[in-house]
């Protein structure tokens, strides 16, 4: 019987490790991914983490790893699939068959990819990191599709590797941050191509183009990719009828990470805050562990 249960190994979760194991209580990691770090680990630059400017996603997620390693976490590689409560105990299954039982869950499973839904999106050449296969359009001609932090952060990423980067935006402003607007504009071969959205994929074994809607007149770009950063979606299909979800399917939890389950506790992205950011998580994480500190106190007897 653990004390906590940690679903999740990205800022969060490994956060909440460390005050764990700090606080002397049972706890075990789930991480649906081999030694993951969450969606930290494809970002290229890192600006805004306090102490390390300029330090890459994936060195960061490690940094975080060993450190919860080091203070004794115990991390195990299992997929969640449904939790169920039992009186004051909670009896986790996972997809390989193994059970787990916990005083207290902490879910940290952040969230995946929004899909790009339009034909032809499953083609090869479609890619949702630009990180991971930006290196493969070298001298290429590609599009980024989204208005976001990543959308923009992806754009000159790219710029760095293709000729040609087009920004597909489906409103003429951005939600991103300004330096990176600025940034984005001040990119010789990057071009905004605003208030688009994209209605098709095109090829038959590799992108070739993309069909785009632009102020109600369709046309075509040459592009050899297509990059989507279009928003993501939380990882909480399990906990639905367990704990109350938003209309978006995030987990209904303040700072405190209180849900509306007792003895379940919400921290990072996966839950309902303004701001998702690698900072945010791990203040969270390390909230939550205190709350859940005070919650077996409450109910131990």
């Amino acid at each position: 019987m653990y004390d906590i249960i940690i679903i999740g190994s990205g800022p969060a979760g490994l956060t909440a490790a460390i005050y764990a194991n700090r606080a002397r209580l049972q706890a075990i990691v789930l991480e649906k991914d081999y030694l993951g770090s969450g969606q930290i680990a494809v970002s290229e630059q890192v600006d805004n983490y306090p102490g390390l400017p300029g330090i890459d996603g994936y060195t960061l997620g490690e940094k975080f790893r060993e450190h919860a390693e080091q203070m004794g976490a115990v991390l195990e590689n299992a997929e969640v699939s449904r939790i169920e409560k039992n009186g004051k105990t909670f009896t986790v299954f996972c997809k390989d068959g193994k059970t787990l039982q916990s005083r207290s869950i902490l879910c940290a499973v952040g969230t995946s990819y929004r899909r790009l839904d339009v034909k032809g999106s499953t083609l090869p050449g479609v890619s949702y990191c630009a990180t991971c296969d930006g290196a493969f359009y070298k001298g290429k001609t590609v599009a980024v599709v989204g208005g976001g932090d990543t959308a923009l952060g992806d754009a000159i990423y790219l710029s760095h590797i293709a000729e040609k980067v087009y920004v597909i935006h489906r409103r003429d402003t951005f939600r991103a941050n300004q330096s990176l607007q600025e940034a984005v504009k001040r990119t010789a071969n990057i071009e905004l191509v605003l208030q688009a959205v994209p209605t098709a994929v095109l090829g038959e074994e590799r992108v070739t183009g993309l069909e785009i809607l632009q102020n109600g007149k369709p046309s075509t770009l040459q592009v050899n990719g297509v990059f989507v950063a279009i928003g993501s979606i939380p990882n909480t299909s399990f906990l639905q009828g367990i704990c109350e979800l938003d209309a978006s399917g995030y987990l209904i939890a303040g700072e405190t990470g209180v849900t509306t389950t007792p003895g379940i506790f919400a921290a990072g992205d996966v839950r309902t805050t303004p701001l998702r950011q690698v900072v945010t998580a791990v203040a969270d994480g390390a909230n939550c562990v205190q709350s859940i500190e005070q919650y077996l106190m409450e109910t131990s007897g």
